[in-house]
């Protein structure tokens, strides 16, 4: 169920969630003019981790994997990246979002058990 088309759309949705919610808390990092560019980078360095760090033959992507990493490890990354976007949710006062996210997320993991199962051995 990991590769439904329903469960693909649901997880790009969050992927986007999540970077709009980091982009949110890197903006009121700081009053100073550096918000813009802590508003720009961060996102944009977790989008490169994102979508370089792949694990070959990943049937939830394209296959394509610029930085071959373990299963394992991709998993990690995913995780820290969605609890990151929760924290970031709740630090900025979306405290009701940061949990209905943080549900949100752990529903799709718990749809996706066979790409878990799939990630953790290869």
């Amino acid at each position: 169920m990991g590769t439904h088309p329903v469960n693909l759309a649901l997880r790009f949705l969050l992927e986007i969630i999540a970077l709009i919610a980091v982009g949110l808390w890197s903006y009121r990092l700081t009053n100073t003019s550096w918000k813009y560019v802590l508003v720009l980078f961060i996102p944009l360095l977790i989008a490169l981790v994102w979508g370089l760090f792949n694990v070959p033959g990943d049937p939830s992507r394209s296959g394509a994997a610029p930085v071959v990493i373990p299963g394992m490890v991709r998993l990690i990354i995913e995780l820290v990246i969605f609890s990151f976007a929760s924290w970031a949710l709740f630090q900025t006062g979306h405290n009701r979002w940061s949990i209905i996210f943080l549900a949100v997320v752990i529903g799709h993991y718990l749809f996706s058990l066979d790409r878990i199962t799939w990630l953790t051995q290869h």
